[in-house]
């Protein structure tokens, strides 16, 4: 495997770790939403999230030719080796936590997968063009959730804005590219994710705003999800995520 292979690996695995480990977290939703169109729309996202890491770990599979597949790179590693963003990580939280991370998260990936889409790596674009058709439905929903939350009762703009500044740390690591991500940006693969800051900001301060919500002023920021370090949540998660995989190895679905 060529070094720049090898990255390319490095980095669909982490996307593919992002978008399993929020999957993850919405799937918590089902049986718990605040109603049952909730529970389903919460369920499709969910799914579409699960979905985007499956192609991603099968890219990076396929790339290493050693046997490995989407199974054995979900359900066969331990805390460590993830390294999905924190942000996804954190536990689901009360609804109007659920929401105010999925638009944050949101408003980042549809200009990130545009970019993706015009990746030189034919596998990374395919994949790219593909999900963000559903992250910009992703989006419409959680902004429209924004504002009902935000310019809603005093109840739900006060659990809007406490998400929100419970969050905003977490926010800067969407713009750190890691290693491996670095290397393919100079090599002109990919687009820098810090270039992609100024629109996210934008999008995110104009649905504040109409949702009556105040942009956090917070300078915090926690980082490390790319490296493996994470919060105590992702090891409980894992726990429950790879248990059949782990009791009965090479069972197929």
């Amino acid at each position: 495997m060529s070094p720049q292979a090898a990255d390319i690996r490095a980095f669909s695995i982490a996307l593919g770790d992002d978008a399993l480990v929020l999957g993850q977290r919405l799937a918590e939703w089902v049986s718990n939403a605040p109603s049952l169109e909730e529970e389903l729309a919460l369920a499709n996202v969910a799914l579409d999230h699960i979905g985007r890491a499956r192609m991603f770990y099968g890219h990076a599979a396929e790339i290493a030719a050693d046997g490995s597949d989407e199974d054995s790179i979900a359900f066969g590693r331990d805390t460590r080796t993830y390294t999905n963003l924190l942000i996804n990580e954190l536990p689901r939280g009360d609804f109007a936590f659920t929401i105010v991370r999925q638009f944050l998260v949101d408003a980042f990936n549809v200009p990130f997968l545009t970019t993706l889409a015009a990746s030189s790596e034919p596998g990374l674009a395919a994949i790219g063009e593909k999900a963000v058709k559903e992250s910009a439905y992703h989006l419409r929903r959680s902004r429209d959730w924004m504002l009902r939350l935000g310019d809603g009762t005093a109840e739900s703009h006060d659990r809007a804005q406490r998400a929100a500044e419970e969050l905003w740390g977490y926010t800067r690591e969407l713009f750190e590219p890691f290693g491996a991500e670095a290397r393919l940006t100079a090599a002109r693969v990919i687009t820098d994710r810090a270039a992609l800051e100024d629109a996210w900001r934008r999008e995110v301060g104009a649905t504040f705003v109409e949702a009556t919500l105040q942009v956090p002023q917070s300078t915090w920021s926690i980082r490390g999800g790319r490296d493996g370090v994470h919060t105590e949540h992702l090891g409980y998660l894992l726990a429950e995520m790879q248990f059949m995989q782990r009791a009965y190895p090479g069972q197929r679905w």
